[in-house]
């Protein structure tokens, strides 16, 4: 008598519930009984509260979905290299916080992602080897047009940046890693990374002119390179920008949304 089975495949930590052999490869999985994703997680030693995205045959799905013979299951716990198509994460945030590093032809890129409150780091040129390096020590998502630099073994988190122009990198990344939800604007340091904080005006010392002190009350301090920060004429400028991103963002979901009421214009996992 045939038995069914599905085609599994867990990625990054969650291969950690799996024995040594069985990791980062597909596994079949006998199907003894109909069941749905949950119960297969459960049969395979992970946690449902583990899991940050399934695909089924490239879809993604909820705890409920049923599995079938012949059905191929990825297991991710956010974000991977090259592999996740994000569509419906089973939970409102991330289990991990979201960072990133940019490589060296993606610095307003990196600005963008700072002044939406993602923490990014750029240096002007870090050597490939380097931002391998951050990249999996720091567990940052790598933002690079280098597919080769992705390919690195050491990379474990990466995303190749298609577009050439930087607003387009930036909704191109929000989009991609289904992001907008996490958009936390003015909340670090365009120049540095680092968080701002609310700046005590007492405390402003020289770096703030009289003028400027005589029109504004809110002050924000970054952390890190202590550069003070207030809503100057800049700041309409911004909002405007971030304003824009929020909007795509709404645009996003309600695409998202009737994709996922039409399964057959669903992107497959590849």
């Amino acid at each position: 008598m045939t038995v069914d089975t599905a085609v599994v495949r867990l990625y990054a930590e969650l291969n950690d519930c799996l024995p040594a052999a069985q990791r980062q490869r597909d596994l079949e999985i006998p199907l003894p009984a109909p069941l749905d994703a949950r119960t297969l997680l459960t049969k395979l030693g992970v946690a449902p509260d583990a899991v940050d995205l399934i695909l089924v045959n490239g879809t993604s799905c909820s705890l409920h979905h049923p599995v079938r013979d012949g059905d191929r299951v990825s297991l991710y716990p956010t974000f991977e290299a090259f592999d996740v198509t994000p569509l419906l994460q089973l939970r409102d945030a991330p289990l991990r916080r979201i960072a990133f590093v940019a490589d060296a032809h993606l610095g307003r890129l990196a600005r963008y992602l700072r002044l939406l409150g993602f923490d990014t780091l750029f240096e002007n040129d870090p050597g490939d080897e380097a931002l391998a390096r951050t990249s999996a020590e720091e567990g940052r998502v790598l933002l690079s047009r280098d597919r080769a630099l992705l390919r690195r073994r050491a990379v474990t988190h990466g995303l190749w940046v298609p577009a050439i122009r930087p607003r387009e990198q930036l909704r191109y990344v929000l989009e991609r890693l289904d992001l907008f939800r996490l958009l936390r604007p003015f909340s670090r340091c365009t120049i540095c990374n680092g968080p701002l904080a609310v700046a005590d005006e007492r405390t402003l010392g020289d770096g703030v002119p009289s003028r400027v002190r005589a029109v504004f009350d809110d002050f924000w301090r970054c952390s890190d390179c202590g550069r003070i920060y207030w809503q100057g004429s800049h700041y309409d400028r911004l909002s405007h920008f971030v304003d824009q991103m929020t909007a795509a963002g709404t645009e996003h979901e309600i695409r998202s949304g009737s994709e996922r009421s039409h399964p057959e214009q669903r992107p497959k996992d590849s």
